[in-house]
């Protein structure tokens, strides 16, 4: 996948580039700075002591030396002075001549870590908010890199506040866990035997919670009517369009036969999308994608179906079918299932912020 959220020590990570979220004299410093330049070796320091310094939102490039890497990469981002002194588009700008700079030198994977959130105090919700931004604007007309985004650990601040509350909470509403609810059945049978003197067999128990309904529940009262908007960000969702005539019984028949292949494709004609554009909203590599429409015999992950769901913007019915189509479903029992629909009931088709949830939620992402 062209986009990866990683949790790793970015000085072993295995990349054309590292980007090193340095200070203004290159000349190394704390955090990131400071472990990129003692896995390197004095190589490095005295490369950069050539240089001559780097403006903020700019960058330098250099060896690897003792890294696994073969450039570092060198930006240095703004300090945060309250977000009302050009701080964002400076950090964009980091970004985006970071990206540039390994394109014009052959780069095909980048490890970036997240600039400025450090003692530079850019706060991290926002610094991962303009990374992602950056970064996927870079891709979609740069396709043929692969840009990992190196954090330590999934924690709450990947999210908003109240998206992670949400997410959450609907979490906790809808995700079955069926060693408990096995359990749970098991006691009330029990109890009821108890009462009445009649006997529940244990199988039969049993099959009631692994023969539960795959599909999800509805929406908890305090949904909105109507799903929200997606937050204003790289992709825009397309404007709605008036509903398609029903399809004839004909048509429908001729479309069950359909593989997963055949059936994505048919659903990216029908969009209006190129093909192009659909992978590079699905996070998908363009290759993996020649593979796909090649292969009408083709089966996919799970996460790479329901990438091409969310990059069509498909419904919940529309996806489970497509699934359905690659030999899957969305469970209740299933917490990446459950996370999954939680976007597609909000209207909520942004795939990086998507994976920022599941990131979070310590959980598989979405691409290939």
């Amino acid at each position: 996948m062209p986009l990866q959220i990683i949790r790793d020590d970015i000085t072993k990570v295995q990349c054309d580039a590292i980007v090193n979220a340095a200070k203004s004299t290159l000349l190394g410093g704390g955090g990131v700075d400071g472990a990129i330049h003692k896995a390197a070796g004095p190589g490095l320091l005295a490369e950069c002591r050539t240089l001559g310094g780097c403006e903020t939102g700019q960058a330098k490039i250099t060896g690897g030396y003792d890294l696994p890497a073969k450039y570092v990469i060198h930006t240095v981002g703004p300090v945060w002075h309250g977000g009302d002194q050009g701080e964002r588009r400076l950090l964009e700008s980091c970004y985006r001549s970071s990206l540039t700079l390994a394109k014009a030198h052959g780069c095909q994977s980048v490890a970036f870590p997240l600039i400025s959130a450090g003692v530079f105090g850019y706060p991290k919700d926002q610094a991962l908010r303009v990374a992602v931004d950056s970064i996927s604007a870079f891709l979609l007309e740069n396709d043929d890199m692969l840009v990992y985004l190196v954090v330590f650990s999934p924690t709450p601040y990947l999210l908003s506040k109240k998206l992670f509350s949400d997410v959450r909470a609907y979490i906790d509403d809808h995700y079955v866990d069926t060693h408990y609810d096995a359990c749970a059945q098991r006691m009330r049978a029990a109890q009821f035997q108890g009462r009445t003197g009649e006997f529940a067999p244990p199988e039969d128990v049993m099959s009631v919670t692994m023969n539960m309904p795959m599909a999800a529940a509805p929406p908890p009262a305090s949904a909105p009517a109507e799903p929200k908007t997606a937050r204003k960000g790289l992709f825009k969702r397309r404007r709605e369009k008036a509903a398609p005539p029903a399809e004839t019984l004909a048509e429908r028949l001729s479309h069950i036969d359909e593989s997963f292949s055949q059936m994505l494709l048919r659903k990216i004609d029908e969009s209006g999308m190129t093909d192009a554009a659909c992978y590079k909203r699905a996070n998908i590599d363009r290759k993996l994608f020649s593979k796909i429409r090649s292969d009408a015999q083709y089966k996919p992950s799970k996460q790479t179906a329901i990438a091409f769901a969310i990059a069509l913007e498909l419904s919940l019915d529309e996806t489970r079918e497509l699934l359905m189509k690659a030999g899957y479903a969305l469970s209740p029992a299933s917490k990446f299932d459950v996370i999954i629909e939680y976007f597609i009931r909000q209207g909520n088709y942004n795939i990086f912020e998507i994976n920022e949830a599941l990131f979070v939620f310590d959980q598989n992402l979405l691409g290939a």
